[in-house]
Formats: structure tokens, sequence, C-alpha cells
């Protein structure tokens, strides 16, 4: 039997982060990463497979951060846990013990409850090769794509296919507008007038009823009536936690919504942690079960896992919830609430928004509009949400907003906020959107 010091279940973002975070903490022990995939994925890199990358190959993480952190690889699958002796059965026959594990076994797609989704050429977004080379193959042989879901992962796959320059698209959404977890209304407009300008079909507020063919899908039906030809369909409506290893092995786990962890990442084993799309999370404003399932949490929990491994040192915050994405020329980030996720939430909001172009003077080569919009809890004046939409600062925006929502500042506090400008890199500290909009919601309070 293999023995380990440091065993991680899984080798995609939070797996690898809390190798290369537990190499650092604890230079002299053994770590091993048990990983089911040869090859692995960078998670959110998939859409762009099918369009700009053109290569499955072009989006791996390759293996030699690996061995410049001097970590161990088995290609298996771990399929059962005995707690009590610490040591995990692979599906080879073999057996590792371990002295500490992390599992970071992340998520599955979603399978809507409707007739058809068995169908060929129906296709989820897996985080699996030769399963994506596939979908690859059946996309040079379709002429009309439906994606089900108007979220990010919908609208990027979209966004993709369309630059193949020979496929009728068409979005089906279930909720009024696309992006509409993430973006008020406003951002969702812009985003959609973007992909039907793109040549894009947007049809939100529409249910689907079942996926139709012989054998092979040849349309979808809508609840309406409505029957969309389609000879190859993407099913883009989000992910499930994947806790059947840590709740067969004794785990506690809400099937819904994860693994069981506390603020150091444990388990209700303590000498396992879990870190990722698999484990439970707290919304950060409520403390209510939270759906935020990102690679840029995920890693966030892998190096608080591995951090505290053999010495608790280090809390993880409560996710924000922080989302980027770009249509056509569009960036688009958001950060914390929407006004209308803290309206339904119970908040009385006031909201501010600027509108500048993002570098000056406006008239150097390159520069865009970039409007910036923050959502404030009206009796403190807390920042709990803001978005950015126009140019490609709009990401870096909406992480600077989401550092500001994690420290809660306040409006006051936002409008004197220290910035540093540069004509080409930065808007005017005249007519800096952070501090614009802090200083327009500050006014109607």
């Amino acid at each position: 039997m293999e023995k380990t010091d440091i065993l991680i279940v899984g080798g995609s973002a939070a797996g690898l982060t809390a190798a290369i975070t537990a190499r650092r903490y604890y230079p002299d022990k053994r770590i091993t990463i048990v990983r089911k995939e040869e090859k692995v994925l960078i998670p959110c890199g998939i859409p762009y497979i099918f369009g700009t990358l053109k290569s499955v190959d072009k989006d791996l993480i390759p293996d030699t951060v690996l061995s410049k952190n001097k970590l161990d690889l088995i290609v298996d699958e771990v399929t059962t846990i005995n707690k009590g002796s610490k040591m995990v059965t692979l599906a080879s026959g073999g057996n590792l013990s371990y002295e500490k594990m992390i599992l970071a076994i992340g998520s599955l797609p979603m399978i809507p409850p409707i007739p058809g989704t068995d169908l060929e050429n129906v296709f989820c977004v897996k985080k699996d090769v030769a399963y994506l080379e596939k979908l690859l193959k059946a996309l040079e042989q379709a002429k009309n794509v439906v994606i089900v879901g108007g979220g990010f992962i919908g609208l990027e796959f979209a966004d993709e296919f369309r630059k193949r320059g020979n496929l009728n698209i068409t979005v089906v959404e279930l909720l009024p507008h696309c992006l509409l977890i993430a973006c008020d209304e406003e951002v969702c407009l812009q985003v959609e007038k973007k992909l039907s300008e793109n040549g894009v079909n947007i049809l939100a507020n529409r249910r689907v009823k079942a996926l139709v063919g012989n054998g092979r899908v040849e349309y979808v039906e809508l609840e309406n009536g409505q029957k969309l030809k389609a000879d190859l369909v993407i099913l883009g409506i989000g992910v499930t936690p994947n806790v059947d290893l840590a709740q067969n092995s004794g785990l506690e786990v809400d099937i819904r919504a994860g693994i069981y962890v506390d603020e150091f990442m444990r388990t209700s084993d303590p000498n396992i942690f879990a870190a990722g799309d698999c484990t439970r999370k707290t919304c950060f404003f409520t403390g209510r079960p939270s759906f935020i399932r990102l690679a840029s949490v995920g890693t966030t929990e892998g190096r608080v896992a591995a951090a505290n491994l053999f010495r608790l040192q280090r809390r993880a915050e409560c996710p924000i919830g922080v989302f980027g994405t770009v249509i056509g020329d569009l960036a688009v980030g958001s950060a914390g609430f929407t006004e209308r996720m803290a309206k339904e939430a119970g908040f009385d909001v006031v909201t501010g928004e600027s509108k500048a172009p993002d570098k000056h003077p406006g008239s150097l080569p390159g520069t865009r509009d970039l409007t910036v919009k923050l959502i404030f809890a009206k009796g403190t004046g807390i920042l709990i949400g803001g978005q950015a939409y126009g140019s490609m600062t709009a990401g870096l925006i909406a992480n600077f907003i989401g550092a500001l929502i994690q420290k809660r500042l306040r409006a006051d506090e936002i409008v004197t906020f220290q910035v540093g400008t540069h004509p080409m890199l930065t808007p005017s500290p005249i007519s800096h959107q952070i501090e614009n909009a802090a200083e327009v919601a500050l006014a109607k309070m």
C-alpha cells in the first residue's frame, strides 16, 4: 500500500491550487494528487475551444506545474474513503493511505428533467477532453444549434459558435433576460442587443418542453408550442456539486448544496478538508446557502484548505460572487448583489451610476466608454453590489468592486478612496466611475 502525507482528490482549479499552496506551507511533506483525467482542462476556457481556439488541446493546464512543485500524480479514481484507517481505495484496485486529505472533486453538469436529453448530438458542458472533441466534431456537421440556458456559459458558447460563421444559433432562457442571475436588466439588455446584432437569436422567458428526434435530436419544443430546428443542442443550465464520494464515505453533505465545511474548509472529519464546487457555500450578505460555483472561489478555498492542513491559520470568507465575460466587443463584470437580488433579499437600496471613457483624454486611440453601477444598503451606506459594462476594463473594475464589498466599505469611504490614474490606462481622476457612482449614491442617502 502506498503512503502519502497529503492526498488531494481532484486535479482541476481547486485541487491544483491546493496542492501548490500545500507545497509552499509544508515543503517537507509528500503531496499526491489523484485525478481521473489524463489531461486537465481550463474550465472557464471551454467555450473558447469552439471558436477562438478551435482545439481542445489549446485549453489544457500543463502538467509541468506538477513537477515544478514536486507533486506526485496518480491518474485513477478514488472510489471509497475509510476515515478510520485514513485510507482510500482506487478504481484500479490499489490503496493509498494519507495523513490529511483535501476533496476537490468539483461539480457535474445539471441535466434538466425533460424528454430527449439522451438523444445523439445533445451535449452538456463536461470537463472531459474526449467528450469535448466529440462535440467539436459534431459541430462541424451542424447547421442549426440551440443552446438551453442564457447564463454566462450559454452566452459564451453562443458567441463562440457565431464566430464559425456557418451556424444558425438560438439561445433559450427561462428567465425574462439572459444573465439576470448576475446583472441588472439594463446590462442584460446591452448583452442581448450585442448578441442579436451578431446574428444570435435570443428567446427569453421561454421554457423547454422536450428535445425531439429519432435517435438524433431534430428540434426543440417549447412549452408555448414553438418548435426550433436543431441538429445540435447544448445544455448550459448550470452545475450541481459532486457529493457522492463524500456522502458514501460518511461525511456530512447537503445533496443540493455540497459538502459541509467550516470556515477553515474542514469537513465533518477533521483530517479531511474540501474545496471548490463540491463544497456547501454561504451567502456573504445573508448567511443563507449560496449556489455560486466559480473557479475563482474554488482556488481561494483551495488556498485556505491547504494552509490549514496541519495548523489552522487562515479563514475563508463567504463568496461574494465576482463574474465577468465578453460578448462580441462588449465586456461585462459583476460583483455581489444586483439591485433586483438585493431587494428580493430584503435590502432597502440606493444606487449610483457613472459613465466615462476608460482613458483620458477620450480622443486617445482605443478609448471605450465604461459604465459602472454601484448598489448600497440605504441604512448603512455599505456597498453590497456593482456592475461594469462597456470596455475591456470591466473585468478588472468588477474585481475592484468585489474588494470594496469584501471590506464592507461605505459610500462615504469609497468617494475618498485613493486610486492611481494614467491617461493610457485609466479614466480621468475627475471622472473615475467608481468614485463618481458612489458620490451619486451618497447624494441620495
